[in-house]
């Protein structure tokens, strides 16, 4: 505000009162005023976001790296158990059958817990509240008061 008084009494020059800024001025300086404020967000929101990139890559690799490691070592696992097996008089098939099995039931556990991942759409949180809808009751949470036939008054007591 001063610039612009300013601006305006040298342009008046000697003159010698100060002009107060006319609403074009005023309009034009909150314009670019504006202008500046979202530059200044959108060059906050790209380094922002580069940063999460770079984090997230970097999540990912200790990710690969971790499933690698684990994979050596259930492998590893199993190959001792089959030489145990194998040792304590279990034939090699039967052996390498019974960690086949085990391999089995461990991805058929973990499939069975991917389902539920599935189930919920992409965004469906922002989506629902978007469009001013309230959040579902989620299945798989915990009740907090095993008796549900109680009312709120004596759950607060």
């Amino acid at each position: 505000m001063e610039h612009l008084r300013a601006t305006g009494a040298s342009r008046s020059g000697a003159a010698g009162s100060a002009r107060p800024a006319g609403l074009g001025e005023l309009l034009a300086q909150l314009v670019r005023e504006s202008r500046g404020l979202v530059t200044d967000y959108a060059h906050l929101a790209v380094l922002d976001a580069r940063r999460a990139a770079l984090n997230l890559a970097w999540l990912l690799g200790c990710v690969l790296v971790v499933a690698v490691l684990l994979i050596t070592a259930w492998m590893g696992g199993l190959a001792a158990l089959i030489v145990w097996l194998f040792g304590k008089g279990v034939s090699w098939p039967l052996a390498i059958g019974g960690a086949a099995l085990l391999n089995i039931v461990a991805a058929g556990a973990l499939a069975w817990w991917m389902r539920h991942l599935i189930a919920e759409l992409p965004f469906e949180a922002l989506l629902r509240q978007l469009r001013g809808q309230s959040a579902p009751e989620r299945r798989s949470e915990p009740r907090s008061d095993p008796d549900p036939r109680r009312s709120e008054n004596e759950h607060r007591q």
